[in-house]
């Protein structure tokens, strides 16, 4: 394999590609980044056995030539390498002269970088054409759809299926789903009424695809038994599935919301920011007081201190209550609904509460408070 590409495109490529690729993985050979150039343009892919990221770098656009005086093969070198030498590099274009499948040559008019590489043959296997159910959204509404969602599945991989985004398709519409267990997001757009599917699909995978997807006007995802593939512009993301029976998050919303506040949402995430600066002793709980007199929020430390916050443009109805709450989840709920005013609605001062925004009822959030001592 021999090209000369423009710098910028293949580092663009590379960089892509390598989201996928574990810092140190227990299967070596995913270490590297396979590289091939066929007919279509450079393919390159990166994988971490889980997900698996390939993008293509094109001859042509725009009527600017990207790759020449090239021949065509394909070869596995290592990423983390391979994409610095690209991102050092200071020149227009960068040559790749592959010798004997073994060692690659890495140039430009000035530097020189000689790297070992491996058999193209080497790389496992993988499947990147769908075969199942087809959705396609346009990328605001795929990345409204998982912002307001993905950020609650769990980080942790203790219980794996709590790291998925569920998906729940069915009568026209699309249910998303993402719970840790102390909280909870769901949000819900219209789809075409043919299409019917329950699937868990690994929330980093789809937030990758936001991350990625920034400049596509639409986003195709693809859903399988085993896998799901979600493809735009040039690049295409695969993951497996994750297997296990997601929970039954259909009756935590409550019905009977006593305590009603109504607040600027902007106004309340500085507020938070501010209380929670001394709620180091109990994991980012804070207190929310409410009443028809005020609203306060606040938090103490029995080694620093105390800090406390007034609201004082509120809407509240109901009795007097005090409710604590991981600072963190409120935060994260308000942003998600990206709206201008935020209504916070409680059953009582133990029992989950719910992150609205009174103008939309596709999405809500449900938080799980912590006790008060």
């Amino acid at each position: 394999m021999k090209l000369t590409i423009v710098r910028d495109e293949f580092l663009k490529g590379l960089s892509i590609a390598s989201r996928a690729v574990a810092s140190k993985s227990a299967i070596p050979v995913l270490n590297n980044l396979k590289i091939e150039l066929n007919e279509t343009g450079l393919f390159i892919t990166g994988s971490n056995n889980d997900l698996t990221v390939q993008t293509m770098v094109p001859y042509n656009r725009d009527g600017k030539e990207i790759i020449r005086n090239y021949k065509e093969g394909a070869t596995l070198i290592n990423a983390k390498i391979i994409t610095e030498i690209a991102r050092r590099i200071d020149s227009l274009e960068i040559t790749i002269d592959v010798i004997d499948s073994t060692i690659a040559i890495i140039s430009d008019n000035r530097s020189e970088f000689k790297l070992n590489c491996i058999r193209a043959e080497e790389y496992p296997e993988v499947e990147l054409r769908g075969s199942g159910t087809s959705l396609v959204f346009q990328n605001i509404e795929f990345t409204t759809l998982v912002n307001q969602t993905a950020f609650a599945a769990s980080q942790k991989e203790q219980r794996p299926i709590l790291t998925a985004l569920n998906l729940e398709a069915g009568g026209g519409k699309l249910v998303a789903t993402a719970t840790d267990s102390a909280r909870m997001a769901r949000k819900t757009i219209d789809i075409d009424p043919g299409v019917s599917f329950v699937t868990n699909i690994p929330a980093k995978m789809m937030v990758e695809v936001v991350h990625l997807a920034e400049n596509a006007p639409t986003i195709e995802l693809i859903v399988s038994d085993k896998k799901a593939i979600s493809s735009f512009g040039l690049t295409t993301i695969a993951t497996r599935l994750l297997s296990g029976e997601y929970p039954n998050t259909k009756n935590i919303v409550p019905k009977a919301l006593l305590y009603v506040l109504e607040v600027n949402a902007q106004d309340t995430i500085k507020a938070i920011n501010r209380a929670s600066l001394l709620s180091i002793e109990r994991e980012n709980v804070v207190n929310l007081s409410m009443s028809k007199n005020g609203v306060e929020i606040s938090s103490k430390s029995s080694q620093i201190g105390s800090a406390s916050e007034k609201i004082d443009v509120f809407k509240y109805e109901g009795g007097d209550l005090e409710v604590g709450f991981n600072n963190e989840f409120v935060l994260s709920a308000i942003r998600a609904l990206g709206s201008t005013d935020v209504t916070i609605a409680f059953v009582g001062e133990m029992k989950p509460f719910v992150v609205r925004n009174d103008l939309d009822d596709s999405v809500i959030q449900v938080i799980t408070p912590v006790r008060i001592f």
